[in-house]
């Protein structure tokens, strides 16, 4: 749904995606390209990365598309890697830099703010008991996480921007075990959230993820977040 989104936002109006199943995924790449790709979609451009691949055991590549263009009647375009500095941008440099937590290095690499977006759930109320509730979003498994801990981050809520700090992890203070999930805190917002869908942008990186000795040093922890989350909106402004 992200990437959709992200498509959408770049101007796409059509998307289609392609069931990739047994057949598929047995087809000559010839085949994939004269059936599917020509046949099917109609293709009269095709745009690729010079490292795709396609059809049986992966036998397609960038180089096969230009090959096979005169016959087929398309054009083909190969867009070289962007890189940073002497390295490729790609998404296995993107996870590593989450990771670390380097949350303002990952958001440069993607060119836009990482996000996790969700309906908001039920959690365990702790923040409530502490004096500021949250609200919780558990995203999908297929969702890569940054490193646990907290940052600074702005909650968008049906169209409207908060300022905001989240902490990603397992909440390890509190006894037992629980999926990794976002908790964020907003600021300045007084609104029951429960069912609505709400993304977390995150911005920077505050703190690692801790053990605390209990729920009142817990408690003095967040109050010193919310109080650093303040300052550093205030920066961003």
């Amino acid at each position: 749904e992200e990437r959709e989104e992200n498509l959408r936002e770049a101007g796409v109006e059509y998307l289609v995606e392609y069931p990739f199943n047994q057949e598929v995924a047995h087809m000559d790449p010839e085949q994939f390209v004269a059936e599917i790709l020509v046949g099917k979609m109609g293709a009269k451009a095709i745009v690729s990365g010079p490292d795709c691949h396609f059809g049986y055991q992966r036998k397609g590549d960038a180089e096969l598309l230009r090959k096979l263009a005169p016959k087929y009647g398309y054009e083909v375009s190969i867009v070289e890697k962007a890189m940073d500095g002497d390295r490729e941008i790609s998404s296995t440099y993107i996870r590593e830099e989450l990771a670390k937590g380097n949350i303002r290095k990952a958001n440069e690499l993607l060119g836009y703010e990482y996000r996790i977006s969700g309906q908001v759930v039920h959690g365990e109320h702790l923040g409530s008991t502490l004096g500021f509730p949250t609200a919780n979003i558990l995203p999908g498994i297929q969702k890569h996480l940054p490193a646990f801990g907290v940052y600074l981050s702005r909650t968008v809520i049906e169209g409207a921007s908060y300022g905001s700090i989240t902490n990603i992890g397992k909440k390890p203070t509190i006894a037992g075990e629980r999926p990794a999930g976002a908790e964020t805190y907003i600021y300045d917002l007084d609104e029951n959230l429960y069912g609505k869908k709400i993304e977390v942008h995150f911005l920077d990186f505050m703190r690692p993820e801790m053990k605390f000795s209990g729920v009142d040093e817990l408690k003095m922890q967040v109050l010193k977040d919310k109080e650093t989350g303040r300052k550093m909106h205030g920066a961003e402004r």
